[in-house]
């Protein structure tokens, strides 16, 4: 039986995928909201589909929102659902507001409407921090936000605040660093790298073409970082977390690992490509997890270079079982 009922918004994304299966082993109920479309992608949640349930609505539709929490009355709601690719966001700015910003509104007007003793998740990210006014960057940290995405995001994290502070609901906000997976999305830069690296190590492929490799990032692994979602829920009063490594890796010393992993080169397949540059660009984030870790009792598992690793493995082992290989392998 289970013990709690949860409702994930993005549970076909990376995060939303390894939630449910967190919350799966903790015994709960767990309902994912998805967007109606004509392309849907459940890859990611395939192997829980008949463990989990579905429902259908939007950030934007109020009234399936309504629908929604009082079909589902849940004890806990995870807002992941957000338009979440930093580069599209200067192509879609008014889109990304409407999802990452606006859609937060309408879910937490809901909830106040219909679920107030709900305990509330929203994804903040280290994006808000864009170009860092102090290195590490901590929960006090002031936002400068660098691209319509982290403008979003500033958005999003405060109205969460707000509505906790104004009318008492348990509403918290987890400001994520750079979280990766085998499960990330191709158009992001790390995933783009060890797909990459796997394709130049069968054939398939002979340069990869990349952008700003100084810049620096915090990244981990997001089946960790999940667990700090989770963990933000459990305690006795709602509060706002810096989740990260509280280490920084640039671009290139990613690609490095990555292609160390298949036995290459990298200096001889990477070519920097001026259009993969931001309009502008983050140099440097660097969170501090002391909060989190003294509060929450939480840290992460999964180092750096094992994770560069995992993701490489994952995309060689899924290419070469696909029979994609060429005989200009190594």
């Amino acid at each position: 039986m289970a013990t709690k009922t949860a409702l994930i918004t993005g549970i076909t994304g990376q995060d939303g995928s390894y939630l449910a299966e967190l919350l799966l082993q903790k015994n709960y109920r767990v309902f994912g909201m998805v967007r109606r479309s004509s392309t849907e992608n459940f890859s990611r949640i395939e192997h829980l589909r008949n463990k989990v349930e579905l429902v259908q609505a939007d950030l934007l539709d109020q009234r399936s929102l309504d629908r929604t929490l009082l079909k589902v009355q849940p004890d806990e709601v995870y807002n992941l659902a957000a338009m979440s690719f930093v580069p599209t966001s200067w192509e879609q700015p008014v889109l990304t507001a409407e999802f990452t910003a606006v859609g937060v509104t309408k879910l937490l007007e809901s909830l106040h409407a219909h679920s107030p003793q709900a305990r509330f998740y929203q994804a903040s990210s280290s994006e808000m921090y864009g170009k860092v006014l102090e290195v590490p960057q901590t929960e006090t940290t002031p936002f400068y936000p660098r691209s319509p995405y982290g403008v979003a995001k500033v958005y999003g994290h405060y109205i969460t605040v707000n509505y906790r502070e104004s009318y008492g609901m348990f509403a918290c906000s987890g400001i994520l660093f750079n979280h990766e997976s085998p499960r990330r999305g191709l158009e992001f830069v790390t995933r783009k790298i060890t797909d990459g690296v796997a394709r130049i190590k069968l054939g398939l492929a002979t340069e990869l073409r990349l952008g700003n490799l100084q810049a620096q990032r915090d990244w981990g692994f997001a089946g960790d970082y999940v667990r700090a979602m989770w963990l933000m829920l459990q305690q006795e009063t709602a509060d706002d977390y810096v989740i990260g490594t509280g280490e920084t890796h640039s671009v290139e010393e990613f690609v490095s690992i990555a292609f160390d992993r298949v036995g290459l080169d990298w200096k001889k397949h990477v070519v920097i490509d001026p259009k993969f540059y931001r309009p502008a660009e983050v140099d440097l984030l660097l969170g501090s997890p002391a909060k989190a870790t003294a509060k929450l009792g939480w840290k992460p598992e999964v180092s750096f270079r094992r994770l560069v690793e995992m993701m490489v493995d994952s995309d060689f082992a899924a290419l070469k079982a696909s029979g994609r290989t060429s005989t200009l392998a190594a």
